[in-house]
């Protein structure tokens, strides 16, 4: 019966989906980090008090790759609707394409953070 304890102990804290949340921690960072690196429609990569600027988009991001099961067009439309609707910006003619291109990343990853 103690073993069986503490193997329970020892085992990762599972999500309501199945997930490790742990690790759902550091692939809603990855997701943080390529809004940020890749997206970045206002252009704070590189300034550290910005780092968190896109952290409530990237969360959504995630729950819609994983929990939703969102295809790329649809992930690209809602980083579209932020960054011109929430933020105000004009769509430069890369703006819709950029966020087609991370939303294409993110969902590449799909079968990466699915196994965690």
């Amino acid at each position: 019966m103690a073993r069986q304890q503490k193997q329970l102990q020892r085992r990762p804290k599972k999500m309501a989906h199945g997930r490790n949340k742990y690790q759902s921690r550091e692939n809603r960072a990855r997701v943080r980090d390529i809004l940020l690196r890749d997206w970045d429609p206002i252009g704070v990569y590189g300034i550290p008090e910005a780092s968190d600027e896109y952290d409530a988009y990237a969360d959504r991001a995630y729950v819609m790759l994983m929990d939703k099961g969102a295809t790329a067009s649809e992930i690209a439309g809602y980083l579209y609707i932020v960054a011109t609707e929430h933020m105000g910006l004009t769509d430069d003619g890369q703006l819709a394409e950029k966020s087609e291109q991370v939303a294409q990343l993110l969902v590449q990853l799909r079968p990466e953070f699915g196994t965690h």
